[in-house]
């Protein structure tokens, strides 16, 4: 069965840190990609960032998170990991991480993790 175990949020102040880690299993990581998206109340989900698992392509990154969020993988490629550096109030959410396969090219997303939630206060 295919697991994304999405964890790591937690309570920081502003202009803290938080590293969120997802870890995958049950598909052939070289075949994907892992992207981060978060979702505040009342807000519409947006994607954060994005990592080939199989490729060297470089990561990307939303706009609003670029030079604050770094997003990487274990060498194993079963692990994802956001580093959220110079958190903000308005990083608060729920953060996902999703499995997107690079083998079919579509925009849809296969596999969701849980949430977990990140609360950054001012």
């Amino acid at each position: 069965d295919v697991q994304l175990q999405a964890s790591g949020g937690g309570l920081v102040q502003a202009g803290g840190s938080l590293r969120l880690s997802c870890e995958a299993s049950g598909f052939n990581f070289d075949d994907y990609g892992i992207g981060w998206f978060r979702q505040a109340p009342g807000k519409e989900r947006e994607g954060v960032a994005y990592i080939s698992l199989g490729s060297s392509f470089s990561p990307t990154y939303a706009n609003s998170v670029k030079g604050r969020f770094t997003i990487s993988s274990t060498n194993a490629k079963d692990t994802v990991y956001l580093q959220m550096n110079s958190l903000r109030p308005e990083d608060t959410a729920v953060y996902y991480c999703a499995a997107k396969s690079e083998v079919v090219i579509k925009s849809e997303y296969d596999y969701w993790g849980q949430g977990t939630q990140v609360t950054v206060s001012s």
